[in-house]
């Protein structure tokens, strides 16, 4: 067994592929438009969906906003550098939203350089540096 994807419903389904894959530099890996549901689906990753989780955008026609709640917690990538991938966040927050609401560095009570932003949608992702193999 193994994680397939995580879904994520979002208000702007180009907005959101736009903030995933020109911001955090995930690749579309596919697209499903389901017009008489009335919804359309956006796969985004960094590798192939055979051996990678992905994420599931979920754009639900006519919906442009949802309520977040309180049980999802957040999104973990790894990332060379915390710190420039806030300031790509922070450069692209104009044209494909998003906003840093952590800062970069250490987690409380150790040595993991990490930060948090929010997607377009409110959605938190936690950015965690890769620890360097010494």
């Amino acid at each position: 067994m193994r994680i397939l994807h995580t879904m994520l419903r979002v208000g702007n389904l180009e907005r959101a592929v736009g903030f995933y894959t020109g911001v955090l530099g995930m690749k579309l890996m596919r697209r499903t438009e389901r017009p008489e549901q009335r919804y359309s689906l956006a796969f985004v990753g960094y590798g192939s969906e055979d051996t990678g989780a992905v994420l599931e955008l979920t754009y639900n026609h006519g919906v442009d906003r949802y309520e977040l709640g309180t049980a999802f917690g957040h999104v973990a990538i790894e990332v060379d550098d915390v710190a420039a991938a806030c300031e790509r966040v922070r450069a692209a927050a104009a044209r494909h939203g998003g906003r840093v609401t952590r800062e970069a560095g250490p987690v409380k009570g150790g040595t993991t350089v990490i930060a948090f932003v929010e997607d377009p949608d409110g959605y938190k992702i936690e950015l965690i540096e890769r620890r360097s193999a010494d």
